[in-house]
């Protein structure tokens, strides 16, 4: 099972106690699923299709408990093998379709249109409340998380540009930034930090979902400080044997071509100290001289044979 079904499935046990939140999550999931129907002699019916038995159930509960609606439901199954399976839910009672209508405000008290399926009624999402349960509409009927092992992406495709926007202004009122993106026909509001897809969960109630992408989160933070810090290390010792290594060459080269009788009594020492220490650092290497000094002292002793042995290369045609 994806991640994303897990978000559902939570999401699916969840049930708002106030009538208006109810409204307001099955308004989300009606502009996404729901169609207003005509018989051959003008009256009307609702019929919702889902291919998403989380969404089909939610619906169910939904017309039952907060419009008491008498409610037919058709499964079909498209290709046995797949198992692809579709839930038709209709509403037929004339009563049960104008109070659903009226609720979602698709039409008003003189049973004139009103609104429109292609985004919900603002009067429906004014409280913070109302605006989770919108949320958590439009994402069981439209949206996907990835798993947080792989990516984190969560996006929200839906065929209304007005619909975009509307997810897109509520979610900013809970400060998550999300973009909106175009794929072929659907306008994609979507999330890509991680950070905010947990705001996200948490917004919509999804808590156990949340704790979950939480603790992959966490590891993964761990686990790449823990490899920056190591590559960070790596390098430091890379960088710290590869000047070690051209110390020693420079001294050698001093060694065999001039000696060491030449060089101050504090060249000659740190020379003969490196030669015998090759792998030990700047800072122990000054705690090894008879007159103990700093790195920054020892480094600069360092860099001055360095500098002997290039001018003796220089002098010699050597480059």
């Amino acid at each position: 099972m994806s991640f994303s079904s897990d978000v559902k499935n939570e999401l699916n046990k969840q049930l708002s106690s106030a009538r208006h939140c109810c409204i307001a999550e099955f308004s989300a999931l009606f502009v996404l699923t729901g169609q207003v129907k005509k018989f051959q002699n003008g009256e009307i019916y609702v019929k919702i299709h889902t291919e998403n038995l989380t969404v089909a159930q939610k619906f169910y509960i939904l017309l039952r408990k907060t419009f008491r609606a008498k409610i037919d439901v058709v499964v079909r199954c498209h290709n046995l093998q797949a198992g692809t399976m579709s839930y038709e839910i209709f509403v037929f009672k004339e009563q049960d379709v104008v109070n659903i209508l009226k609720a979602v405000k698709i039409i008003d008290e003189q049973r004139k249109q009103w609104g429109s399926l292609s985004q919900v009624h603002y009067l429906i999402i004014q409280n913070t409340c109302c605006k989770r349960a919108f949320l958590r509409g439009v994402f069981m009927a439209a949206g996907s998380v990835s798993n947080p092992e792989k990516a984190y992406h969560l996006e929200i495709a839906v065929l209304s540009e007005k619909l975009a926007n509307q997810i897109r202004e509520i979610l900013s009122s809970f400060m998550i930034d999300a973009k909106i993106t175009t794929r072929k026909k659907y306008f994609v509001v979507y999330i890509k930090e991680g950070s905010q897809i947990v705001d996200f969960l948490n917004v919509i109630g999804a808590h156990i979902a949340l704790m979950d992408f939480e603790n992959v989160r966490i590891v993964k933070e761990v686990r790449n400080s823990v490899n920056r810090r190591v590559n960070c290390e790596t390098a430091n010792i890379d960088k710290t044997v590869s000047a070690a290594a051209r110390q020693i060459e420079d001294i050698k080269y001093i060694q065999c071509n001039m000696g060491f009788s030449r060089l101050t009594e504090g060249l000659r020492e740190i020379a003969l100290l490196r030669l015998e220490y090759p792998e030990c650092p700047l800072q122990e290497l000054g705690k090894l001289l008879s007159k103990p000094i700093g790195k920054s002292g020892v480094n600069h002793r360092l860099r001055k044979l360095s500098d002997i042995a290039k001018q003796m290369r220089e002098d010699a045609g050597i480059y």
